[in-house]
């Protein structure tokens, strides 16, 4: 049995046992905020329980390391839906220690793709068209710096109501204890 046929089994009985009424509410966040963190496995269920955060409680946004690397990419846009149209009033960008962007160098990414069969030469073509495949593969030397630049993407971009708190954080993942790096109340 495959890992699809496992997870559609699961939902047969998921739904036919009514198993979703317990996480039924609206699409507004109760606690109007809205959160980017990484998607490691390990904050699935860390990050919330850390935070107080339960289901209709926040806006949660994940990718890797929790950065914004375009100021008009589906990140921010996401943020910005969640302000505008959810109901959202604070973001928070929640990093971690030990976290794979971590020192990633995007020679790493690229000879595994190349294993994988991936055709090199067009990624050559795209950095010729002047697309940078190595800096979009590169990951970041420390957590911290990582969670303060994504902040301040969030803070500069001019759709960004002003009375918006931005807030930076970084979770261990070991423990779940949250260490502030940007105090959005403070700008």
């Amino acid at each position: 049995m495959t890992l699809l046929d496992k997870i559609l089994n699961h939902n047969d009985e998921f739904v036919s046992t009514e198993q979703y009424v317990k996480f039924q509410t609206t699409k507004f966040p109760n606690k109007k905020v809205v959160i980017l963190s990484c998607m490691d496995t390990r904050l699935i269920e860390l990050l919330p329980s850390a935070m107080n955060i339960k289901n209709g409680d926040a806006k949660i946004i994940k990718n890797a390391g929790a950065i914004i690397s375009h100021p008009f990419g589906s990140v921010m846009r996401s943020i910005l839906v969640a302000l505008y149209e959810l109901q959202a009033d604070e973001v928070m960008i929640v990093g971690h220690h030990g976290c794979g962007m971590a020192g990633l160098e995007s020679k790493s990414v690229l000879e595994k793709a190349a294993t994988r069969g991936v055709d090199m030469q067009q990624i050559r073509d795209l950095e010729f068209l002047g697309i940078d495949v190595t800096s979009f593969l590169k990951g970041f030397d420390k957590v911290e710096d990582s969670v303060r630049h994504s902040v301040e993407m969030v803070n500069k971009h001019p759709l960004l109501p002003n009375d918006v708190p931005v807030h930076g954080l970084v979770i261990h993942p070991e423990t779940g204890k949250l260490d502030l790096i940007i105090d959005g109340y403070k700008k």
